[in-house]
């Protein structure tokens, strides 16, 4: 499932436009530092207040919010290059990799080596041509 995907089915219908607004924001920029910063400052909303109208609205934290859009993107990542966990996590905005491994593993129960090996012979047969040698001696 792809980050876009992930969003509208994670999304619960709520009226609060200044949320809707903050979700769309997120979604474009939760690989930036300073993303809660970025987005208490789009919202025109003091942080605590938006913090409250967040969970609120949305039925979740807003700080769960951007590690579920960050973590879904190392696993879309994992699936699809060859980059490391290292370096994904850094892409993702997660410097401490012992802690992001940690929030990794809960959603799916894997380590992102697990999640890596899961996915990626799919990946790399579709992306591998076959073809058998001739040259080869009986």
């Amino acid at each position: 499932m792809g980050l876009s995907a992930w969003c509208h089915m994670r999304r619960q219908p709520h009226a609060d436009s200044v949320v809707r607004l903050c979700e769309r924001w997120l979604e474009e920029h939760f690989r930036e530092p300073g993303a809660i910063a970025g987005v208490v400052k789009v919202s025109g909303i003091p942080e605590r207040s938006l913090k409250r109208r967040f969970k609120r609205a949305s039925e979740t934290t807003l700080i769960d919010y951007i590690q579920n859009l960050r973590i879904e993107e190392a696993k879309r990542l994992l699936e699809s290059e060859f980059a490391s966990f290292e370096e994904i996590s850094t892409e993702v905005d997660y410097e401490n990799r012992a802690f992001f491994r940690s929030l990794f593993k809960r959603p799916p129960g894997l380590t992102p080596g697990q999640y890596r090996r899961m996915f990626r012979p799919f990946s790399e047969a579709a992306a591998t041509p076959t073809f058998k040698r001739h040259d080869q001696r009986l």
